[in-house]
């Protein structure tokens, strides 16, 4: 099973995200936990032993700096293309998803 964090602004927007991706995903028969999470609380939860960090689009302006944290753990880091950003855009999450781990 794979584990990918999204790291949003609040967590809250991305949870329609979280859904679109798991849906494609159960499609596939793969199994996948996302967790959205804001940015505040980012640096404890990354250390939980994810296989991924997915930065979603209007927070992209801080991927250095989640990039550091993210290379420290030895965790791939990748921003969401803001057409994937959306209720429509699991699929191709979820193929950047395979691309990526």
């Amino acid at each position: 099973m794979k584990k990918v964090l999204l790291v949003c602004s609040g967590g809250m927007s991305s949870a329609i995200v979280v859904k679109a991706i798991e849906k494609e995903a159960a499609k596939e028969n793969m199994e996948i936990v996302v967790k959205a999470i804001g940015t505040g609380e980012y640096d404890e939860e990354v250390r939980q032993g994810w296989d991924l960090v997915l930065v979603a689009p209007q927070v992209r302006h801080r991927l250095t700096v989640f990039k550091e944290v993210a290379d420290e753990l030895g965790i791939p880091i990748d921003v969401i293309s803001a057409q994937g950003y959306s209720p429509m855009g699991g699929a191709k999450v979820l193929k950047q998803i395979k691309s990526l781990i």
